[in-house]
């Protein structure tokens, strides 16, 4: 009898899927509150310029000059945090100007018992303000892209976070102090404990977030063996969209001044509108109709909350046309301020308060249209410096009270309601002038 030895079958592992990716642990969001603090601290001292006045008797001259102090102390912080950002990281970078924004905050308090105290913090809040906005947005921008978030998140989710969150900080930072300022006691020290314990918890909310900069930022999925920083991986897949590559040494120079003359032509003139249209809506208007320290507060409310409002249109008009956004905020300004000419004549405190929200949804136009279009150009090397660039332009029309103020107290023939409405003419102008200078976009 023949015996038949069975045949054995190799054993098999179970049928296993694909395995699933880790969910990503969402820095940008963490980090987008240092953002918001940055936002908090520019329009919290505006909803109080009423009360500067009242309480401690300051002129219409030195609370203007004081709003306008902020600008001063911005722009060397933007020009100097941004490439200093690009060259030892963006994390400490942003950190340290959380805690000097703070710090200025703390100065501001004591401003209470020493008026002379206001220009030192008040010049503080500028330069922290403008080394948190080069480099936070930078990093927000790096970790709101791959590898720290889902390959498939849309590209413009990266570009528009931190503004976001800074429209958010302007929106509330405004109100919560004006509230303060009307029923709290001691209203000049009380209405900055909000901005105190938010840029607090920003700093330990986003302590944790990784450096995208450097040897010790992580490489993107798909990336060579050497690790690479995630902001040169995802920049290498920004080159490919927009038309420029990694540069040889040769090239450096030329690329560079090609992404400047786009710059210039695609950006900065419409730059000066982000801050001019919300500074004129909850600056400039509530003190021409004579508006209390709440109707400020609403003010500086409504105009940044509109912005946030109009952010779901504004990325439909972006899918249009690459200038679709640019325009509808010019010609959105261009209304806003016509119609605000008119009732600041007539003295009509809720047109105005309509007219003023008007300049927020121009706001919010302007605002997404800059920041995408400065990341789209940026290679990665340059981001926070472009986008300091970028932040330095915008806040050039934080001066406009500052400058209305002049021209309508020099005993010229410039009234309030005719410097608006050459505000509202210059604004169309400015919207011709991008068109012309883009025609074959």
């Amino acid at each position: 009898m023949t015996s038949t030895t069975p045949t054995r079958t190799p054993a098999t592992a179970p049928a296993q899927g694909p395995p699933s990716p880790p969910v990503p642990v969402r820095h940008g969001i963490r980090a987008g509150w240092i953002m918001m603090a940055s936002g908090w601290s520019a329009n919290q001292f505006s909803a109080l310029l009423g009360a500067y006045r009242s309480e401690l008797g300051l002129s219409e001259s030195a609370v203007t000059g004081l709003f306008a102090l902020y600008v001063v102390g911005l722009i060397p912080g933007l020009l100097v945090g941004g490439p200093l950002a690009d060259r030892v990281g963006r994390r400490p970078v942003a950190l340290t100007a959380l805690a000097l924004n703070l710090a200025s905050t703390l100065i501001l308090m004591c401003g209470a018992a020493s008026t002379l105290l206001l220009w030192p913090g008040r010049f503080l809040t500028g330069v922290s303000a403008g080394a948190l906005l080069a480099a936070g947005s930078a990093w927000i921008k790096e970790l709101s892209s791959p590898p720290y978030v889902s390959p498939s998140t849309p590209t413009t989710t990266a570009s528009r976070r931190s503004g976001l969150y800074v429209s958010a900080g302007f929106a509330t930072g405004g109100l919560a102090a004006a509230l303060i300022a009307q029923w709290s006691p001691h209203p000049m020290v009380t209405a900055y404990v909000p901005h105190v314990l938010l840029a607090a918890a920003a700093g330990l909310a986003a302590w944790a977030c990784p450096e995208t900069m450097g040897p010790a930022a992580p490489a993107a999925a798909g990336s060579r063996t050497t690790a690479e920083p995630a902001a040169t991986a995802v920049g290498r897949r920004s080159a490919r969209r927009n038309g420029w590559a990694q540069p040889t040494t040769a090239g450096a120079t030329n690329q560079k001044h090609q992404v400047t003359h786009k710059f210039g032509r695609t950006v900065i003139p419409l730059a000066p509108w982000v801050f001019a249209a919300p500074a004129t809506g909850f600056v400039t208007l509530p003190a021409l109709v004579h508006g209390n320290v709440i109707y400020a507060g609403v003010a500086s409310a409504v105009v940044p909350g509109t912005g946030l409002l109009v952010q779901p249109l504004a990325r439909r008009l972006a899918k249009t046309h690459r200038l679709a956004t640019a325009v509808a905020a010019l010609l959105t300004m261009t209304v806003a301020l016509a119609a605000a000419a008119l009732s600041v004549a007539a003295e009509q405190k809720g047109a105005t308060l309509a007219s003023a929200a008007a300049l927020g949804a121009g706001y919010g136009f302007a605002l997404t249209y800059g920041l995408t279009e400065t990341t789209a150009l940026a290679p990665p090397r340059q981001l926070a410096r472009r986008t300091a660039h970028f932040w330095t332009a915008a806040y050039t029309g934080m001066l406009t009270p500052y400058a209305f103020t002049l021209l309508t107290h020099s005993g010229g023939p410039l009234t309030p309601p005719a410097l608006l409405a050459l505000l509202s003419a210059l604004a169309a102008v400015t919207c011709g002038i991008l068109l012309t200078l883009n025609r074959s976009s």
